[in-house]
């Protein structure tokens, strides 16, 4: 029997057409325009761009307005050009306040800073049992709002709180009586408020510093230990070359924190006693709610703002070598 092969006619627009055969395009060789990918993301950002925009681009444009004008909130504004910004440089209490947040950045930058490197100098040296435990309950202030925080160490400083005990025994013990008021003190209700911000801000440069240090080959160690280095030469030869941008990120941070300070003072001290604890943010709120001069609050926040950007900026050059 002689079987005789079909030859199947190619479908049109698949396999081999013919001559005349109209060839349609698969879905993979549809062609689109190259603008349209990036239309498309636009249209994927844009949501937030509209809470980004509503939220904090159009209060900051509103503030740079309501900063030009002398008005209580309430009246006629009426027109105050750059009489604002200057007053906050002729005002004796608004440059108080500027000075108060240089103190700040101290304790809430440097300082952390400083004590997260000395604890992680250690940490890459000797082994510690229950490193995860001791990083978290160091992370923990990060979490807690600052309004509780603030009322804690309200406890903490009170005449019958844990300091003012431990220096009661301590005075016991024939040394001087050191007790008094912390918040309360013309003197020291400042650098009491300050190290509140170093207890909250070690934990964040040192989870920030501990992740850092994990990048660092461990050969870099062990040769700086070959050739004699010891704990002091071997953290400036390996781990802070190895963590500079760790601290220019932890420094970023913990200054913007110290700008933007509010809650903390507002629920300590509320300023006082007199202006010892005033800062910028508060007056931002003082000035703007109790005494009527939105004009005025709203030229701090604007200059909080520029010191934000520009502190930023120059953090990003100092560190790193270069501009943020």
């Amino acid at each position: 029997m002689t079987t005789v092969a079909r030859r199947k006619t190619p479908k049109s627009g698949t396999g081999s057409a013919g001559p005349g055969a109209v060839r349609r395009p698969g879905r993979a060789e549809v062609t689109r325009s190259p603008g349209e990918p990036r239309r498309l993301g636009w249209l994927y950002v844009l949501p937030a761009l509209l809470v980004y925009g509503g939220f904090l681009l159009w209060p900051l444009v509103r503030g740079a307005q309501f900063s030009l004008y002398d008005w209580d909130g309430l009246g006629t504004a009426e027109w105050a050009g750059l009489s604002n910004y200057t007053g906050i440089w002729t005002d004796p209490a608004l440059r108080g306040a500027f000075g108060h947040l240089l103190i700040l950045v101290v304790f809430y930058a440097v300082l952390p800073c400083c004590i997260a490197f000395v604890l992680v100098a250690v940490m890459s040296r000797t082994k510690i049992r229950g490193l995860v435990f001791f990083r978290t309950v160091l992370f923990l202030p990060q979490v807690v709002a600052m309004v509780a925080v603030a009322v804690a160490w309200q406890w903490v400083y009170s005449a019958d709180g844990p300091v003012n005990t431990v220096l009661g025994w301590l005075h016991d013990l024939g040394l001087p009586d050191w007790r008094r008021g912390w918040l309360g003190d013309f003197t020291f209700a400042l650098p009491a408020v300050g190290l509140v911000g170093t207890w909250v801000g070690i934990g964040l440069a040192l989870v920030l510093f501990l992740a850092g240090v994990q990048k660092i080959p461990r050969e870099l160690y062990e040769a700086a230990r070959i050739d004699g280095a010891g704990p002091v030469r071997e953290f400036f030869a390996v781990t802070l070359p190895g963590l500079r941008r760790e601290l220019a990120v932890a420094l970023t941070l913990t200054t913007i924190m110290a700008i933007r300070n509010f809650d903390l003072i507002y629920m300590a001290t509320a300023g006082g006693p007199g202006n010892s604890t005033k800062v910028p943010a508060y007056e931002v709120y003082n000035r703007t709610f109790n005494t009527g001069e939105v004009g005025l609050g709203c030229a701090i926040g604007i200059t909080l703002a520029v010191l934000a950007f520009a502190a930023t900026a120059g953090i990003g050059r100092l560190v790193e070598g270069k501009g943020a």
